[in-house]
């Protein structure tokens, strides 16, 4: 046998075992995208729901912003407070936001649209209060048209209640 008579048993020996393997490869793959896009909203959600504690932890920073109070404040705040304010509340719209574009379609899974609905109770809970209401058109200045929408309806319900 020459090198080429064994190089050319080789390449049909490769040949035969290389297209079984693509063939297994390829499969693996498909079953890792389809179980990772199974499981991707609870993924987003779980970093949505980190990020909402997160900013809980920030406004028990700030007791001195009273925005865990619902309701009218006691005595104005300062110049700086106010700032301070804007800026924690303009961090929970951005999360609303991300939770938005991230979570939200026409059409979902239940699980999808329960994960959605958790994600909008935080944002009916936080449109109940009037300093949140009063900020969002400065808040909302350049966001997703679908969130202004959205988040503008829910404040809308939310103020015909207390009315």
């Amino acid at each position: 046998m020459n090198w080429f008579q064994l190089a050319r048993a080789l390449d049909h020996l490769l040949t035969l075992l290389a297209l079984p393997l693509a063939i297994l490869a390829g499969l693996v793959f498909i079953y890792v995208q389809r179980r990772h896009l199974r499981h991707k909203p609870e993924d987003i959600y779980q970093r949505l729901s980190g990020e909402y504690a997160d900013f809980l932890k920030l406004v028990l920073a700030n007791p001195d912003l009273r925005l865990l109070r619902k309701g009218m404040l006691d005595k104005p705040l300062t110049d700086e407070q106010n700032e301070r304010k804007l800026a924690l509340l303009n961090i929970l719209t951005s999360l609303f936001e991300r939770a938005y574009i991230l979570l939200f379609a026409e059409k979902m899974t239940r699980q999808t649209q329960r994960l959605w609905l958790s994600m909008e109770d935080y944002m009916h809970e936080w449109c109940r209060r009037p300093e949140f209401r009063d900020a969002l058109p400065e808040l909302l200045q350049r966001e997703d048209k679908g969130f202004l929408a959205h988040i503008r309806k829910i404040a809308e319900v939310e103020a015909a209640k207390l009315r």
